[in-house]
Protein backbone atom coordinates (compact mmCIF):
# COMPACT_ATOMS: atom_id res chain seq x y z
CA UNK A 1 0.00 0.00 0.00
CA UNK A 2 1.33 3.45 -0.92
CA UNK A 3 2.00 5.70 2.04
CA UNK A 4 0.00 8.88 2.36
CA UNK A 5 2.12 12.06 2.24
CA UNK A 6 2.87 13.59 5.61
CA UNK A 7 3.33 17.05 4.02
CA UNK A 8 1.45 18.26 0.94
CA UNK A 9 2.19 21.66 -0.60
CA UNK A 10 -0.07 22.90 -3.40
CA UNK A 11 0.70 26.00 -5.51
CA UNK A 12 2.45 27.76 -2.63
CA UNK A 13 3.09 31.43 -3.35
CA UNK A 14 4.42 34.13 -1.08
CA UNK A 15 4.96 37.85 -1.42
CA UNK A 16 6.24 40.19 1.29
CA UNK A 17 4.28 43.09 -0.21
CA UNK A 18 6.83 44.63 -2.55
CA UNK A 19 8.35 43.25 -5.73
CA UNK A 20 7.79 39.83 -7.29
CA UNK A 21 6.71 36.70 -5.43
CA UNK A 22 9.35 35.05 -3.25
CA UNK A 23 7.73 31.66 -3.82
CA UNK A 24 6.27 31.09 -7.27
CA UNK A 25 4.08 28.01 -7.13
CA UNK A 26 5.69 25.25 -5.04
CA UNK A 27 4.07 21.82 -5.36
CA UNK A 28 5.43 18.98 -3.22
CA UNK A 29 4.39 15.75 -1.54
CA UNK A 30 6.70 14.54 1.22
CA UNK A 31 6.39 11.09 2.77
CA UNK A 32 7.13 9.49 6.15
CA UNK A 33 10.67 8.20 6.54
CA UNK A 34 12.22 10.59 4.02
CA UNK A 35 15.28 12.72 4.73
CA UNK A 36 14.73 15.72 2.47
CA UNK A 37 17.76 17.82 1.56
CA UNK A 38 16.40 21.31 0.84
CA UNK A 39 19.00 23.46 -0.86
CA UNK A 40 19.23 26.67 -2.84
CA UNK A 41 21.13 29.96 -3.05
CA UNK A 42 20.48 32.80 -0.62
CA UNK A 43 17.20 34.53 -1.42
CA UNK A 44 15.81 31.52 -3.32
CA UNK A 45 12.97 30.97 -0.84
CA UNK A 46 14.32 28.21 1.45
CA UNK A 47 13.84 29.99 4.75
CA UNK A 48 10.46 31.37 3.67
CA UNK A 49 9.24 27.86 2.85
CA UNK A 50 10.36 26.49 6.22
CA UNK A 51 8.85 29.40 8.15
CA UNK A 52 5.52 28.84 6.41
CA UNK A 53 5.60 25.12 7.21
CA UNK A 54 6.37 25.96 10.85
CA UNK A 55 3.45 28.38 11.03
CA UNK A 56 5.69 31.39 11.63
CA UNK A 57 4.44 33.00 8.39
CA UNK A 58 0.75 32.62 7.50
CA UNK A 59 0.27 35.29 4.84
CA UNK A 60 0.72 32.97 1.90
CA UNK A 61 -1.34 31.75 -1.05
CA UNK A 62 -1.93 28.11 -1.82
CA UNK A 63 -2.57 25.17 0.48
CA UNK A 64 -0.38 23.26 2.93
CA UNK A 65 -1.47 20.08 4.67
CA UNK A 66 0.57 18.43 7.40
CA UNK A 67 -0.67 15.14 8.86
CA UNK A 68 -3.58 15.45 6.42
CA UNK A 69 -4.92 18.75 7.79
CA UNK A 70 -4.65 22.33 6.54
CA UNK A 71 -2.15 24.06 8.82
CA UNK A 72 -4.23 27.25 8.89
CA UNK A 73 -7.06 25.25 10.45
CA UNK A 74 -4.87 23.06 12.67
CA UNK A 75 -2.51 25.77 13.81
CA UNK A 76 -1.58 24.43 17.23
CA UNK A 77 -2.12 20.68 17.18
CA UNK A 78 0.28 19.87 14.35
CA UNK A 79 3.07 21.85 16.04
CA UNK A 80 3.06 19.38 18.93
CA UNK A 81 4.40 16.79 16.50
CA UNK A 82 7.22 18.78 14.91
CA UNK A 83 10.71 19.80 16.01
CA UNK A 84 12.91 22.62 14.75
CA UNK A 85 16.58 23.53 14.91
CA UNK A 86 16.97 27.07 13.48
CA UNK A 87 20.20 28.39 12.00
CA UNK A 88 20.33 31.07 14.66
CA UNK A 89 18.27 30.68 17.81
CA UNK A 90 17.39 32.82 20.77
CA UNK A 91 17.96 30.69 23.88
CA UNK A 92 17.02 31.75 27.40
CA UNK A 93 20.67 31.89 28.48
CA UNK A 94 19.87 32.89 32.05
CA UNK A 95 18.29 29.45 32.52
CA UNK A 96 20.09 26.19 33.18
CA UNK A 97 19.74 23.35 30.69
CA UNK A 98 17.60 21.57 33.29
CA UNK A 99 15.22 24.53 33.49
CA UNK A 100 15.16 25.12 29.74
CA UNK A 101 14.59 21.53 28.62
CA UNK A 102 12.09 20.76 31.37
CA UNK A 103 10.16 23.91 30.44
CA UNK A 104 10.07 22.84 26.78
CA UNK A 105 9.01 19.33 27.74
CA UNK A 106 6.10 20.73 29.72
CA UNK A 107 5.06 22.86 26.73
CA UNK A 108 4.82 19.60 24.78
CA UNK A 109 2.65 18.20 27.59
CA UNK A 110 5.32 15.95 29.07
CA UNK A 111 5.43 15.40 32.83
CA UNK A 112 8.14 17.55 34.40
CA UNK A 113 10.07 14.66 35.95
CA UNK A 114 9.90 12.60 32.75
CA UNK A 115 11.13 15.55 30.68
CA UNK A 116 14.00 16.18 33.11
CA UNK A 117 15.09 12.53 33.18
CA UNK A 118 14.98 12.27 29.40
CA UNK A 119 16.90 15.54 28.98
CA UNK A 120 19.62 14.40 31.38
CA UNK A 121 20.05 11.09 29.52
CA UNK A 122 20.23 12.84 26.14
CA UNK A 123 22.80 15.32 27.44
CA UNK A 124 24.87 12.44 28.79
CA UNK A 125 24.83 10.74 25.39
CA UNK A 126 25.97 14.01 23.81
CA UNK A 127 28.79 14.32 26.38
CA UNK A 128 27.49 17.40 28.23
CA UNK A 129 25.67 15.90 31.24
CA UNK A 130 27.99 17.63 33.70
CA UNK A 131 26.63 20.97 32.48
CA UNK A 132 22.98 20.06 33.03
CA UNK A 133 22.60 22.43 35.97
CA UNK A 134 24.89 25.15 34.55
CA UNK A 135 23.62 28.41 33.08
CA UNK A 136 23.37 28.24 29.31
CA UNK A 137 25.26 31.54 29.13
CA UNK A 138 28.40 29.60 30.16
CA UNK A 139 28.09 27.15 27.23
CA UNK A 140 30.37 27.06 24.21
CA UNK A 141 28.87 27.35 20.72
CA UNK A 142 29.02 23.59 20.24
CA UNK A 143 27.33 22.91 23.58
CA UNK A 144 24.52 25.32 22.72
CA UNK A 145 24.04 23.56 19.39
CA UNK A 146 23.78 20.20 21.15
CA UNK A 147 21.23 21.72 23.50
CA UNK A 148 19.16 23.00 20.55
CA UNK A 149 19.21 19.55 18.95
CA UNK A 150 18.06 17.93 22.21
CA UNK A 151 15.36 20.59 22.60
CA UNK A 152 14.04 19.86 19.10
CA UNK A 153 13.84 16.11 19.76
CA UNK A 154 12.86 15.77 23.41
CA UNK A 155 9.17 15.25 22.60
CA UNK A 156 9.97 12.63 19.91
CA UNK A 157 8.45 14.58 16.97
CA UNK A 158 7.22 13.00 13.75
CA UNK A 159 8.70 15.76 11.56
CA UNK A 160 12.03 17.47 12.19
CA UNK A 161 13.03 20.72 10.48
CA UNK A 162 16.78 21.39 10.52
CA UNK A 163 18.41 24.61 9.31
CA UNK A 164 22.24 24.32 9.31
CA UNK A 165 22.13 22.09 12.43
CA UNK A 166 25.83 21.16 12.53
CA UNK A 167 27.29 24.58 13.34
CA UNK A 168 29.85 24.31 16.14
CA UNK A 169 29.67 20.52 16.48
CA UNK A 170 32.88 18.50 16.69
CA UNK A 171 33.54 15.66 14.24
CA UNK A 172 32.41 12.91 16.63
CA UNK A 173 29.14 14.70 17.39
CA UNK A 174 28.48 15.18 13.67
CA UNK A 175 28.86 11.42 13.13
CA UNK A 176 26.52 10.69 16.05
CA UNK A 177 23.93 13.16 14.78
CA UNK A 178 24.01 11.77 11.23
CA UNK A 179 23.41 8.28 12.64
CA UNK A 180 20.55 9.61 14.80
CA UNK A 181 18.90 11.06 11.67
CA UNK A 182 19.29 7.79 9.78
CA UNK A 183 17.70 5.80 12.61
CA UNK A 184 14.84 8.29 13.02
CA UNK A 185 14.11 8.03 9.30
CA UNK A 186 14.07 4.24 9.58
CA UNK A 187 11.41 4.63 12.27
CA UNK A 188 9.26 6.63 9.83
CA UNK A 189 10.19 10.14 10.99
CA UNK A 190 10.38 12.81 8.28
CA UNK A 191 13.42 15.11 8.27
CA UNK A 192 13.54 18.38 6.35
CA UNK A 193 17.23 19.30 6.18
CA UNK A 194 18.35 22.70 4.89
CA UNK A 195 22.05 23.40 4.53
CA UNK A 196 24.73 24.99 2.36
CA UNK A 197 27.13 22.12 3.14
CA UNK A 198 26.61 20.09 -0.02
CA UNK A 199 28.70 17.10 1.05
CA UNK A 200 26.43 16.46 4.07
CA UNK A 201 23.22 16.91 2.07
CA UNK A 202 24.55 14.58 -0.61
CA UNK A 203 25.38 11.83 1.89
CA UNK A 204 22.36 11.85 4.20
CA UNK A 205 19.43 12.74 1.92
CA UNK A 206 17.02 10.24 0.43
CA UNK A 207 15.63 13.00 -1.75
CA UNK A 208 17.08 16.38 -2.70
CA UNK A 209 14.99 19.45 -3.53
CA UNK A 210 16.72 22.39 -5.16
CA UNK A 211 14.89 25.70 -5.08
CA UNK A 212 15.99 28.62 -7.23
CA UNK A 213 14.18 31.94 -7.69
CA UNK A 214 11.12 30.70 -5.82
CA UNK A 215 10.67 27.50 -7.82
CA UNK A 216 11.72 23.86 -7.42
CA UNK A 217 14.17 23.24 -10.25
CA UNK A 218 15.32 19.75 -9.24
CA UNK A 219 13.72 16.94 -7.25
CA UNK A 220 15.15 13.46 -6.86
CA UNK A 221 17.82 11.27 -5.31
CA UNK A 222 21.42 12.35 -5.69
CA UNK A 223 21.94 9.60 -8.28
CA UNK A 224 18.91 10.78 -10.26
CA UNK A 225 20.07 14.40 -10.21
CA UNK A 226 23.59 13.37 -11.21
CA UNK A 227 22.26 11.34 -14.13
CA UNK A 228 20.13 14.22 -15.41
CA UNK A 229 22.84 16.86 -15.16
CA UNK A 230 25.88 14.70 -16.01
CA UNK A 231 27.75 16.30 -13.12
CA UNK A 232 29.83 14.47 -10.51
CA UNK A 233 28.98 16.17 -7.22
CA UNK A 234 25.98 17.88 -5.67
CA UNK A 235 27.95 21.12 -5.59
CA UNK A 236 28.49 20.91 -9.36
CA UNK A 237 24.81 20.08 -9.93
CA UNK A 238 23.85 23.03 -7.72
CA UNK A 239 26.09 25.41 -9.67
CA UNK A 240 24.78 24.17 -13.01
CA UNK A 241 21.10 24.45 -12.10
CA UNK A 242 21.40 27.83 -10.39
CA UNK A 243 23.59 29.28 -13.12
CA UNK A 244 26.52 30.04 -10.82
CA UNK A 245 29.71 29.24 -12.70
CA UNK A 246 32.07 32.03 -11.67
CA UNK A 247 33.35 30.62 -8.36
CA UNK A 248 36.87 29.93 -9.69
CA UNK A 249 37.07 33.28 -11.49
CA UNK A 250 36.02 35.18 -8.36
CA UNK A 251 38.45 33.17 -6.20
CA UNK A 252 41.29 33.89 -8.63
CA UNK A 253 40.57 37.64 -8.45
CA UNK A 254 40.24 37.51 -4.66
CA UNK A 255 43.64 35.85 -4.25
CA UNK A 256 45.12 38.27 -6.78
CA UNK A 257 43.97 41.25 -4.72
CA UNK A 258 45.47 39.69 -1.59
CA UNK A 259 48.83 39.54 -3.31
CA UNK A 260 48.81 43.20 -4.37
CA UNK A 261 51.61 45.27 -2.89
Amino acid sequence: MTKEPIITISDLRMNYGTGPDILKGINLSIYPGQIIGYIGPNGAGKSTTVKILLGIINKYRGEIKIFGKDILEDGVEYKKRIGYVPETAEIYENLTAHEYLTFLGEIYEMESEKASNKAKKLMELFGIKEHYYSRISSYSKGMKQKLLIIASLIHNPDILFLDEPLGGLDANSVMIFKEILAQLAEQGKTIFYSSHIMEIVEKISHRILLINDGQIVADGTFEELKEKSMEGSLEQIFNQLTGFTKHKEIADEFVSVLQEV
